[in-house]
């Protein structure tokens, strides 16, 4: 499949994520979908984006690239990650990226260490763990303490799996429902869907739909859904080695303990039968156990048998 096969862009690429959301022009998009996942009162009213490569202090420092890095008026600061595969250390990575803003807010001369809020949105395009805590759609995490009351309202992550999002356009109850629906559909749609058919979704679409592009913007795009394809296959060929490896396991461990149990059970046939043939020959039960070798439970399963 190439892009003309589809009338709207991917946005699980980084093109068209940050064609989506990562423009001045489609600033209004990212803030109405922030909005979405905001308390109300961190609702944002306007929006600046900042350098997206933070580098420490140190040149010999570690430096993030982020996929979006914005701030509002107040202070408040988001970095928004499409991730589009697995990668090593993903949550140490996100914990790792908050630490530029919060570092960012240090100032010259004398400084109190009253931080504004971070948020890292992280839209996630496969599925991170099957641990009970990761089995939602929508994971969010603030530091709490033992007794589950809140520690600090400065750091903040959400993270949405967009493979387990499952509603349908007659599903659909909130803005935001609208909103993980036009993203995970994007690239099936052959029109703008009645559920859809608001100002800012027309614009997204209006964004999104490839005959738009210029030349140079459809190569980038090119090579964007490339890449993207290339990690899928990646993840995909990694999904069926660890099936076949598990398969393998299965059959290794299901016949050992096949033969195990085959040879429980043809000992316990022989035994059966030995009993069975000292009773008929009117031995007396107890001289019976004495000769059969044994425990007064395993015995008792015999004469149950019989």
């Amino acid at each position: 499949m190439s892009a003309s096969d589809t009338k709207y862009f991917n946005p699980y690429t980084d093109f068209g994520f940050k064609k989506l959301f990562g423009e001045e022009g489609s600033k209004d998009l990212l803030q109405d979908f922030l909005n979405q996942l905001l308390p109300e009162h961190h609702q944002i009213s306007t929006l600046k984006f900042k350098n997206t490569e933070a580098l420490s202090e140190q040149i010999t420092d570690r430096k993030a690239i982020f996929d979006i890095y914005c701030e509002t008026a107040d202070g408040v600061q988001f970095i928004v990650e499409m991730q589009k595969g697995r990668v090593q250390n993903f949550i140490d990575r996100a914990l790792f990226y908050t630490s530029f803003p919060i570092r960012e807010q240090s100032k010259k001369g004398q400084w109190d260490f009253n931080l504004m809020p971070v948020y890292f949105i992280g839209i996630l395009d496969f599925i991170y763990d099957q641990k009970p805590a990761w089995r939602h759609f929508r994971l969010d995490v603030c530091l709490k303490d033992q007794y589950n009351a809140v520690f600090s309202d400065k750091l903040h992550f959400t993270f949405l799996q967009m493979p387990l999002f499952h509603k349908q356009a007659d599903e659909l109850e909130t803005h935001f429902d609208k909103w993980i629906y036009f993203l995970k559909n994007l690239t099936s749609f052959d029109k703008i869907p009645a559920i859809l058919n608001e100002p800012i979704f027309k614009k997204g679409f209006n964004i999104a739909d490839i005959s738009h592009l210029e030349v140079s913007q459809y190569e980038a795009y090119n090579n964007s859904l490339l890449d993207y394809w290339d990690v899928k296959s990646v993840e995909n060929a990694a999904f069926d080695s660890g099936i076949e490896k598990g398969l393998e396991q299965g059959l290794e461990q299901g016949l050992e303990q096949g033969l195990e149990q085959g040879l429980e059970q043809g000992k316990f046939d022989a035994n059966l039968n030995t009993v069975r043939a000292l009773k008929k020959s009117g031995m007396a039960l107890k001289d019976i156990a004495a000769i059969i070798d044994l425990n007064s439970s395993e015995f008792e399963a015999l004469l149950n048998a019989l």
